[in-house]
């Protein structure tokens, strides 16, 4: 989603001399530092992820980007061309992939669908009456989603359908002004445990923006919890995160015989700098690796799930998945390598009814954020915005599961903790989007050297 408004010069301030993204040394609330990120995912992770991404298990992802908005009727539609979505014909999908949609191998899929028809059969006592039929399954599908981090789309909905990632990539569209600022609005100001008389930086939203307002609103995030400061930071870092690729992967050039997408400095200097935005634009960016550490650590602590022998990257093709299986675990072996891991065992670690408390309302107002993506006019952003909020989803998920996955039986189904296949296909995805961002980083240090 795209937000040109966020970052523009306050009227009346003469333009100064522009710096770089200068953002380095410590994160708050890490043992880690932006350098040792640097070099880690530009080196070691991101050429390997990229390969994985463009596989056929991890390029489809289904979606239904028909669901109504459930805030607010007046959504202005993008009309643009560059913010549809081409989804994909049936015989473009692996069938593998159409037959299983979250299972992870043939045998599996046979023996999973069989259990889940006697469950069907015997989930509602036939004696009940229809009232409370209806309750018990509303009681089974909030115990499935107890642990959800996510609003998930209804993948059988006949709207939902198949969209081939690498066919439509994450850049600039044209969506911009005051519906995208209504929507990182509403995300900030309703569901970041932020009370509404501490104005934002920059908020283009919010009148009267000066140094008195930052200081308030720094104040204010710094005496926060560590759940609650942590939450803002990994908002924060995701819309920094897109903003960066929209910069990296902007329509420079528009002809009838060709279009030109490339980086637009002007446009990430504008977003970032730190002169431009008032200090702004390195925070951001900072969120922006603090992002990439909680990531990192999830996919670190899932690996016991994906090394155990009955998980495949089921396509169908069975020589291509095993090569699929090996460069994935390669890749979390490598994640677990990483020497500065960030230290989740601070979050919910007070007073157990309160930690509980903590944790469900961190859980509910995320998934508010993840029904908000039904209400992005451009499909394209849509896309993405639902893809990226639910990897991060699946992220937390993973992160606040680490008994259930230490539990797991070395071979067979895993009952306690389960991943479909629309949760793997975004987490990869949306960490990949990250990894990008990263990498973009290091691109635009370049450019911008070349300039001055």
């Amino acid at each position: 989603m795209q937000d040109t408004g966020q970052n523009q010069q306050p009227s009346g301030q003469k333009q100064q001399p522009v710096q770089g993204p200068g953002v380095s040394g410590y994160l708050d609330d890490c043992t880690c530092d932006v350098e040792t990120i640097d070099k880690f995912n530009n080196y070691r992770l991101f050429p390997r992820l990229q390969k994985l991404l463009e596989s056929d298990y991890f390029r489809y992802y289904k979606v239904n980007l028909k669901r109504p908005c459930p805030f607010w009727n007046d959504i202005s539609q993008c009309g643009r061309r560059d913010c549809a979505v081409k989804p994909c014909q049936s015989d473009e999908v692996p069938d593998g992939i159409k037959s299983a949609s979250y299972k992870y191998s043939e045998e599996a899929n046979n023996l999973i669908e069989e259990c889940e028809q006697a469950e069907r059969l015997g989930a509602v006592d036939e004696s009940l009456s229809e009232e409370t039929q209806k309750a018990v399954l509303q009681w089974t599908k909030h115990d499935d989603s107890s642990d959800n981090f996510c609003e998930a789309d209804d993948i059988q909905s006949p709207d939902a359908e198949y969209v081939d990632l690498l066919l439509n990539p994450e850049r600039y569209t044209g969506y911009k002004g005051p519906d995208t600022w209504k929507i990182w609005n509403v995300i900030y100001e309703e569901n970041c445990f932020k009370p509404q008389t501490i104005k934002r930086p920059l908020n283009p939203l919010a009148s009267g923006q000066g140094k008195s307002k930052e200081n308030t609103f720094y104040s204010w995030l710094e005496g926060l919890c560590v759940e609650k400061r942590a939450f803002y930071r990994l908002i924060s870092g995701l819309h920094a995160s897109i903003n960066v690729h929209l910069s990296a992967r902007y329509l420079l050039q528009d002809t009838w015989l060709e279009k030109k997408w490339g980086h637009n400095i002007t446009e990430f200097q504008q977003r970032f700098d730190g002169v431009l935005t008032e200090g702004e634009g390195p925070r951001r960016l900072k969120n922006l690796y603090f992002l990439y550490l909680i990531e990192l650590r999830a996919l670190s602590k899932v690996l016991p799930f994906f090394e155990r022998p009955d998980f495949q990257l089921f396509t169908g093709n069975k020589i291509q998945d095993a090569e699929n299986k090996k460069l994935l675990l390669e890749i979390l072996h490598e994640i677990k390598s990483f020497p500065l891991h960030f230290d989740e065992n601070s979050f919910f670690a007070g007073d157990k009814k309160e930690a509980h408390k903590l944790k469900e309302d961190f859980r509910l107002h995320f998934r508010n954020i993840s029904r908000i993506m039904d209400c992005v006019g451009c499909f394209k952003c849509r896309l993405w915005g639902k893809l990226q909020t639910q990897g991060l989803g699946t992220a937390l998920k993973i992160l606040f599961s680490e008994k259930l996955i230490a539990n797991m039986p070395e071979s067979g189904p895993s009952y306690e903790f389960q991943l479909t296949r629309q949760e793997i296909v975004s987490l990869f995805n949306a960490f990949g989007r990250i990894s990008t961002s990263v990498k973009e980083l290091e691109n635009f240090r370049n450019l911008l050297q070349n300039i001055h």
